[in-house]
């Protein structure tokens, strides 16, 4: 009812129930919900120690290993003062750049084509669902099949054009959902507004749409980034376990060569000594030290970009 002002007053039971300091989030909780609760932390607080553990297990037992000579010098089996890991860093930058510079303008432009000009009926349904079951396929399948296609069809024998080739297979999945995403999730009243004002379909794309969809764009990227760095199963048929340092750009991408996960693989599975093991350990520590970077400079640089599209 309407009191003298005009204004309608409050439900009187809504009203004596919200006076009186009651509400449905201030109910007793139930034995069952406080288990649940208990479990759900539990099980996040477990997940965490393992985490941590495994984390400070390899940092401190690889750390202490870490040096300016271990990270510039190259390796050899035999003399014990070259025990470096520099041509596996080389090597492991030659894939990460060859295959990112294959992959990301593959995926993104089928992520456009999917999003901005395919029909979205049946045939979009199968790629998007045939792209998910990829991204699920273990490595070592996609190593089988590189090893198949590219080093005994395509006759590259192996060597670093054929992981990098290989790689690609296996990011361009990721690289494509999550530039999806982040192309569908762009307000359509933004291209509307450029329609509107006369603006091509292409102008519109290159202009807003990606630039507003570039943070996705750029993890996705960095996502592919930090998978080629971390593979191991793909390349262990592909790339080789070579160890030389390169001779030349041309010469080198022709020729087997061991990334520093896959070093780690070897000389774990070959340590016959504690030397060995104090390698391997450094050699991970510097990979999760790596794989940080990675995650922090996407996080940094997809804020960077958020504030230049607002």
């Amino acid at each position: 009812m309407p009191n003298k002002s005009g204004v309608l007053e409050q439900n009187a039971p809504n009203a004596n129930f919200v006076m009186e300091g009651k509400s449905l989030y201030n109910r007793r909780a139930k034995p069952v919900d406080v288990v649940l609760k208990l479990l759900i932390n539990g099980a996040a607080f477990l997940c965490v120690v393992v985490l941590v553990g495994i984390l400070g297990y390899i940092l401190v037992n690889g750390l202490g290993y870490v040096s300016w000579k271990f990270l510039s010098t190259p390796y050899s089996e035999t003399k014990a003062n070259l025990k470096g890991i520099l041509p596996m860093i080389i090597n492991t930058m030659y894939i990460v750049v060859i295959t990112l510079l294959i992959a990301a303008p593959i995926g993104i432009c089928s992520a456009i084509y999917l999003t901005q000009y395919a029909k979205q009926g049946r045939l979009v349904k199968a790629i998007r669902f045939t792209t998910e079951i990829l991204s699920g396929i273990p490595s070592i399948l996609f190593g089988l099949f590189g090893y198949t296609v590219f080093c005994i069809l395509f006759r590259l024998q192996i060597s670093i054009l054929a992981g990098c080739l290989t790689m690609t297979l296996c990011i361009l999945p990721t690289i494509v959902r999550t530039t999806e995403e982040s192309l569908i999730s762009v307000p359509s009243s933004y291209k509307e507004g450029a329609f509107a004002l006369g603006a091509g379909k292409l102008r519109v794309i290159l202009g807003i749409v990606l630039p507003c969809a570039m943070p996705g764009v750029l993890t996705a990227v960095i996502l592919a980034m930090g998978r080629i760095v971390g593979e191991s199963a793909a390349l262990l048929f592909t790339s080789g376990l070579a160890y030389q340092m390169p001779k030349g750009f041309f010469q080198q991408i022709f020729s087997s060569g061991r990334t520093l996960t896959l070093h780690l693989y070897q000389t774990a599975r070959e340590a016959t000594t504690p030397d060995a093991m104090n390698i391997a350990f450094a050699t991970a520590s510097v990979l999760l030290i790596l794989v940080f970077l990675l995650n922090r400079l996407a996080g940094l640089l997809s804020k960077t970009l958020q504030k230049g599209t607002e």
